[in-house]
């Protein structure tokens, strides 16, 4: 086994945190929504996929890679800033903010390792939005950085879903 491979495989091993609560099955059952919709973390996370017109969406096949932030990092953003989005004249906006987080196909974290591996430390992912996020390696955790900068760190990786895979961060990510 190479060292790259074996960095691969302990490094994804490392992201398989469990996060009680998050669908997590070892043989998929419901889709990506269902999932959220069954978290206890993701209530902002479902409210705003609601707000959006996007629960068929991403229900439907995919397959989709979701970058999904918890309640936590919803609240880390700007007071009133939630509120703002969910509101209906703000949809397009609120759109843009989610589609920014879900990327089409299915990236396991070990197939995000290696396409960080491959890319000499990093990996562009090109989301549903259209922009891309970039996967890093910091002190062990895969993180994504936006296109403004800010950081989200997978907390839980590898939630198997019907139609998709999904990463728990600690922060919400945002398109320029």
């Amino acid at each position: 086994m190479s060292v790259s491979s074996l960095f691969v495989r302990t490094a994804a091993a490392a992201l398989l945190i469990a996060v009680p609560s998050v669908g997590t099955t070892a043989s998929p059952k419901g889709n990506i929504v269902a999932a959220a919709q069954t978290s206890s973390v993701h209530k902002t996370l479902v409210a705003a996929v609601k707000a959006a017109k996007l629960v068929d969406t991403l229900a439907s096949k995919g397959p989709f890679t979701v970058f999904a932030p918890t309640d936590d990092a919803f609240a880390k953003l700007p007071e009133g800033t939630v509120e703002t989005l969910l509101k209906p004249e703000n949809r397009d906006q609120l759109t843009k903010v989610l589609t920014y987080h879900v990327v089409p196909g299915q990236f396991t974290a070990a197939a995000i390792l290696q396409l960080i591996n491959q890319g000499n430390g990093e990996a562009k992912l090109t989301t549903v939005e259209g922009s891309e996020l970039t996967a890093k390696l910091v002190d062990g955790k895969v993180v994504v950085v936006d296109e403004n900068g800010g950081v989200a760190t997978v907390v839980a990786a590898d939630l198997m879903q019907s139609n998709g895979v999904i990463h728990v961060t600690d922060a919400v990510s945002l398109p320029a």
